[in-house]
């Protein structure tokens, strides 16, 4: 690897998520313990690949997001560094040691949650990508490994939990966003369904997304999958997903559908006509309500159901609301 590339690694902490994914009955369990011990193999071997290589990890919690480790802000006298160790490289133990302690220190102050909140998945992806930007405009007088990390910065999201319909909007700004600054967003899916807008994520960044089949095999899949910056991708053969689900989820019933009702206002998106948008309490017209319940296309069987190819957009406009076929 000739140049130095950026890592921002979003890991998503679910304890719900994480507990059905070691239970015993499914095919290829993977703990918490395990997945963690891959996952700072994958980042050793990041650092590991070029001197100037930059790192930043953030942890997607139930109800917040926060950044676990920065190698810019590591710095050579941090008090919390561990005891020197001449069997193992220093960079690498420090790397480990501070994201295992950060990692344990947030889930300490979780305790015991009666309900829990949805996960921060965007919230860790606006702050990835707001890291980013700051690294894309290092002040006057930065040092040279600020400015180094600047350089081909990409996002990889390692994901448990579903998708969250309400979080379609903003996780839609962010790949626009992404798009803007020119970072790749990696995905991939360690446990749980395929993730719908995690799929347009990657594939509107130009990254790759992958659903592991086989969760023991977690570290063969980061290094050949995704330890190549993207700089590099084009002569070398990284697996990618063969079809996108561009389909959208409905706000009411939190399903993805097919066809969809979106408010022309603040473009939330219904499987259904609604007299009143329940994200803007926007009031729609009773006549148009009528003409979009008469000119809705009837449902093919379930046999000609779609399998998750895009279809072309169609969109009629209306005074109120309008229906696109996705």
């Amino acid at each position: 690897m000739d140049g130095s590339s950026h890592l921002s690694l979003i890991v998503d902490l679910s304890p719900s998520q994480w507990h059905l994914s070691a239970e015993s009955t499914n095919p290829f369990p993977l703990s918490f313990q395990t997945f963690l011990s891959h996952v700072l193999t994958f980042v050793n071997s990041h650092i590991a690949a070029h001197h100037e290589n930059t790192l930043s990890v953030f942890g997607a919690l139930p109800g917040k997001s926060v950044m676990l480790y920065s190698s810019l802000d590591a710095g050579p006298t941090n008090h919390n560094d561990p005891p020197a160790d001449a069997n193992s490289y220093r960079p690498f133990k420090l790397v480990n040691s501070i994201v295992a302690k950060s990692i344990q220190k947030e889930l300490d102050l979780l305790g015991s949650l009666t309900a829990e909140p949805p996960v921060a998945l965007v919230g860790s992806l606006t702050k990835a990508l707001c890291y980013i930007n700051r690294l894309a405009h290092p002040p006057a007088g930065s040092s040279p490994e600020e400015v180094a990390a600047s350089a081909d910065p990409r996002i990889l999201i390692l994901s448990v939990s579903p998708d969250l319909s309400a979080s379609y909007i903003p996780v839609m700004n962010s790949i626009f966003s992404a798009q803007k600054l020119k970072v790749t967003i990696d995905v991939c899916k360690v446990f749980g369904e395929e993730t719908v807008f995690l799929q347009q994520a990657a594939h509107l960044t130009g990254g790759s997304y992958i659903y592991l089949e086989r969760r023991d095999a977690l570290l063969q899949y980061l290094i050949m999958s995704f330890l190549p910056p993207p700089a590099m991708r084009h002569i070398m053969s990284v697996p990618r997903q063969d079809k996108v689900d561009f389909r959208a989820a409905c706000f009411c019933h939190k399903n993805i559908v097919d066809i969809g009702f979106v408010c022309s206002v603040c473009l939330s998106i219904f499987c259904s006509p609604v007299p009143v948008c329940s994200t803007c309490r926007t009031k729609f017209p009773m006549k148009t309500l009528q003409r979009l319940n008469a000119s809705r296309p009837s449902v093919p069987p379930v046999n000609g159901a779609s399998t998750g190819s895009p279809r072309p957009p169609s969109v009629r406009p209306s005074a109120g609301m309008s229906a696109s076929l996705r």
